[in-house]
């Protein structure tokens, strides 16, 4: 696909710079080996190695990217290193650092999710898993906080945030609270209003400024960089049928009511829809999974969002979990439930992630051109304003999960929201996810270490009452 793509580009931009594409291989394996700590911890660690260390490209080169990369569906810190794999190598760079962004997180969620489907109903495996939902709501927490430190400046911007109200009690969908968040901001950005100016995103980083003029690939416009539509339809075309003709497939030879066209479609309209990261979409992945399709229960919503929290690669993985238990739990008659996990977990992550190939290799050329523009940036804040609601929300409704066993639904005036029955209180749930808050808070404890003690008083707890919490 890259070679196909790349011919109709053009040469003159094939040499603007020496770096050799095998040392770019090694060093965007590097990145994804360390993509712990959810975007914000992935962009942080490739803002340092490939910026600071590297200097293959400016932080202002780097900024705009990321910024670009925040309006768009799906998660931000792959389709960056999509992003700067493409400005450095054309469309083979950019296939060759998204996909290697996100090859580790996908093998090890494949495997923990047959551990999982084998194991997890036995009291240590159960035990662990209730001791990661506290660590997760802790993490969850943080990242509200964290962004919406950032994000917040102004009453206009806290205003945005209220969007949380319009999700959680309004059933307002996600995707028009972020659209109408864009609008507004990118209006407010043109007529120059004060709320709106600065960027978004995840901010400026910490360390030595690299300028685009100091950086290896300058601040020029590459000659691939610049849109082309032959190139564009091309993209498009080969895209489409990557993305999609398997669904069609599915349609065609398993009907529509079967797992798997249920998964292709669900999980294709969410990669279309996914604005703000995998925060802001999860709760309604978790809603739809649980309420809609019984894929999932509850409880194993949290346990594939600690699983995705412990492994490297973006957290919009823990899809690939949630589709491994929805084709596990409705293999149909032809294929055991290990191998129908498998291959919905697999068909899961096709489907959510070809999509953000697409988004990149169509748009990037445009944004290349438009890196100075005011309108975006406030419309990149406003969008980052509204998904600290969206983020509550999240953390709102699993907490409600893990801390209580039993929720009602309360509907008037409009209005629905779940209220938590008091009397069923997890008191060993509460006493964790206290514990984990307190260690992230106070003691500004890291990621791993707070998931790794939290699995484990959770496995001690299930071991010493020989009860699972």
């Amino acid at each position: 696909m890259g070679a196909f793509i790349d011919e109709g580009i053009g040469s003159s931009g094939a040499s603007t710079h020496a770096l050799p594409f095998s040392e770019a291989v090694t060093v965007w394996a590097r990145v994804a080996a360390l993509s712990f700590g959810g975007p914000a911890g992935q962009i942080a660690v490739m803002q340092r190695i490939i910026v600071e260390e590297k200097r293959w490209i400016g932080e202002e080169r780097f900024l705009h990217a990321l910024n670009y990369c925040t309006l768009l569906p799906g998660p931000e810190a792959q389709q960056l290193a999509i992003y700067i794999g493409w400005l450095l190598h054309k469309t083979r760079g950019g296939l060759v650092a998204g996909t290697l962004f996100v090859l580790p997180g996908a093998v090890a969620i494949m495997a923990l999710s047959w551990i999982y489907a084998i194991f997890g109903n036995v009291g240590p495996v159960q035990a662990l898993f209730f001791g990661l939902k506290a660590a997760v709501l802790a993490i969850v927490l943080g990242a509200v906080l964290r962004i919406g430190r950032r994000s917040l400046k102004n009453n206009v911007m806290s205003g945005l945030a209220a969007a949380f109200v319009a999700l959680a009690f309004f059933r307002a969908p996600f995707p028009l609270v972020v659209v109408i968040a864009g609008l507004i901001g990118f209006v407010g950005g043109k007529a120059g209003w004060r709320a709106f100016s600065g960027g978004g995103g995840h901010g400026k980083f910490s360390g030595k400024l690299v300028a685009d003029a100091d950086s290896l690939l300058g601040e020029g416009v590459p000659e691939h960089s610049r849109p082309n539509a032959v190139w564009l339809l091309k993209v498009a075309a080969i895209g489409a049928v990557a993305w999609l003709g398997p669904i069609a497939l599915l349609f065609v030879f398993l009907g529509q009511h079967s797992v798997f066209s249920d998964i292709s479609v669900f999980f294709s309209k969410m990669a279309m829809v996914t604005f703000g990261g995998a925060y802001a979409v999860l709760s309604y992945v978790a809603q739809e999974a649980v309420n809609h399709y019984g894929w999932l229960k509850p409880g194993e919503m949290l346990d594939g969002l600690g699983l995705a929290e412990t492994t490297p690669g973006p957290l919009i993985m823990v899809t690939q979990f949630v589709g491994f238990m929805g084709a596990y739990r409705a293999p149909g008659g032809l294929l055991s439930p290990l191998l129908a996990g498998t291959l919905g977990g697999l068909l899961t992550t096709w489907v959510t992630f070809v999509p953000c190939f697409l988004w990149i290799l169509l748009g990037a050329p445009f944004m290349e051109s438009l890196r100075r523009n005011k309108a975006l940036s406030a419309a990149l804040a406003a969008i980052t304003a509204a998904v600290v609601g969206i983020i509550l929300n999240l953390a709102v409704w699993f907490a409600l999960h893990v801390l209580f066993s039993e929720v009602r639904t309360v509907s008037g005036f409009g209005m629905t929201v779940d209220i938590p029955v008091l009397s069923s209180v997890n008191i060993p749930s509460l006493f964790l996810t206290v514990a984990a808050v307190v260690a992230v808070f106070r003691f500004k404890i890291g990621l791993l270490p707070v998931l790794a003690a939290s699995a484990l008083a959770g496995l001690v707890y299930g071991l010493a009452f020989g009860v699972h919490p």
